[in-house]
């Protein structure tokens, strides 16, 4: 029996669709997928978007905002946060307009100063109280930003944000915890439960090195820049 006209034009259909799949996956082959340094570098980037756009909604607002309301709505919390553990959790993205996610999927974490998510803030009343820290290659704790009391001179932070890195930790964008693999990450494990206290330090795999294995991405809203912030908007 000789096929019809329909049968044939099917035939045919299914012919193009085969070759179409075929050249899109030759296509996507072509590119090759990112690598891992490439990944920890614009993850860097996320991160130190993520920043700038708190200095924005600063500025436009005269507070921070408030964390997201959780990890599959990315608007910042309608609820204010009392206290530092209150004031921390995934980064309100949503709210400031930019990626949620680093190039792991995992959600960037956010802990904000609960007040200077109160408007307006007066700064000087107002204490920061963000600490950052690293280790050096003896194991002594060296802070970046702050002292391990924060006090008007001590000059900590207003806020943190962080992505977890590629291994360990952290939330997924579907909102599932993701598990710890090693054992020693001390200070990864620190920054998963951090409030007010946050580990800094270059990228480490040893797992016997000082404070562990590390690959976190750490950075933070200085006061310094928050009280110029809120210097601009006074003269308004």
């Amino acid at each position: 029996m000789q096929p019809t006209d329909k049968q044939g034009g099917a035939a045919l259909l299914l012919l193009v669709l085969v070759l179409g799949v075929g050249a899109a996956a030759a296509l996507i082959g072509a590119f090759p997928r990112p690598s891992e340094q490439a990944r920890a570098t614009h993850s860097g980037v996320l991160v130190a978007r993520a920043r700038e756009a708190l200095v924005g909604y600063l500025l436009a607002h005269g507070r921070l905002p408030r964390p997201a309301i959780s990890a599959e709505d990315g608007r910042e919390s309608p609820t204010s946060c009392a206290d530092a553990a209150a004031c921390t959790g995934i980064l309100p993205w949503v709210t400031l307009g930019v990626d949620g996610a680093d190039d792991w999927g995992k959600l960037l974490r956010y802990s904000v100063t609960p007040g200077y998510t109160n408007a307006p803030v007066t700064p000087y009343l107002v204490l920061a109280d963000k600490k950052v820290w690293t280790r050096d290659q003896d194991d002594n704790i060296r802070y970046r930003v702050g002292q391990p009391v924060c006090d008007p001179l001590a000059r900590c932070a207003v806020a943190v944000i962080f992505s977890s890195g590629k291994r360990n930790l952290g939330i997924s964008a579907q909102g599932v915890q993701q598990a710890n693999e090693a054992s020693n990450n001390l200070d990864e494990q620190n920054n998963e439960l951090a409030t007010d206290s946050f580990a800094s330090r270059a990228v480490q795999t040893n797992p016997n090195a000082p404070g562990g294995e590390f690959d976190d991405l750490v950075t933070w809203l200085p006061v310094t820049k928050a009280i110029e912030v809120l210097k601009l908007i006074s003269k308004r």
